[in-house]
């Protein structure tokens, strides 16, 4: 029981981040409130385990939720029920690639020089990537679930080692959801085409 008090925080940030990536999985735009709320949560855990670049990114996922929350509602246009799944184009590819490079680059020289992460470089990869594939979610590109894939990988595999275990769980039901959810979205796309082709 004390356990539980103690970790109360980290424990509905838990549960909370698995009712957002269940709202992701239905493409559902109540993701962006739970995930704001998530947020929340990890801003304080992610600063008493001195996972500073995670904890920065709490911040700016506040922010990207609301606005996801903005495109989600109002679809690709004013006349459009919901924003489509689309691609993710060779062009966007390269720009985001060389966008997550410097964010990286950034992210790690500041961790390594001006704080005490124990980790620096594996929290600034995940940081990095996790600001992209956010971004690509909030414009419902069906291959950020991949990033997602390999972010949530790294990050299992981190909070394991800094002893997070409720984190850890989340982390590894987000890595293997991560692959439904891209399963799942393509499969929707490839329905909505079909209807579109027959229309």
């Amino acid at each position: 029981m004390n356990w539980i008090i103690d970790n109360i925080i980290e424990i509905v940030g838990t549960i909370s981040g698995l009712i957002f990536l269940y709202l992701e999985i239905k493409q559902n735009k109540w993701l962006w409130p739970i995930g704001l709320l998530t947020s929340v949560m990890y801003i304080y855990v992610f600063f008493v385990s001195k996972f500073y670049a995670d904890m920065s990114l709490q911040f700016y996922y506040v922010f990207i939720s609301i606005y996801g929350w903005i495109l989600w509602s109002k679809g690709k246009d004013s006349t459009a029920e919901e924003l489509p799944i689309s691609h993710l184009s060779k062009r966007l590819f390269l720009i985001l690639f060389g966008i997550s490079m410097i964010i990286y680059v950034l992210i790690s020289y500041i961790l390594v020089n001006f704080t005490d992460s124990p980790i620096p470089y594996w929290d600034s990869f995940t940081t990095a990537l996790s600001i992209v594939a956010t971004w690509m979610l909030a414009k419902k590109i069906l291959e950020q679930w991949l990033v997602w894939v390999v972010v949530n990988a790294v990050s299992l595999a981190l909070y394991i080692y800094k002893g997070l275990y409720p984190t850890s769980v989340l982390f590894f039901f987000y890595t293997i959801l991560a692959v439904v959810g891209y399963l799942q979205w393509k499969k929707d796309k490839f329905r909505t085409e079909a209807l579109e082709r027959n229309n």
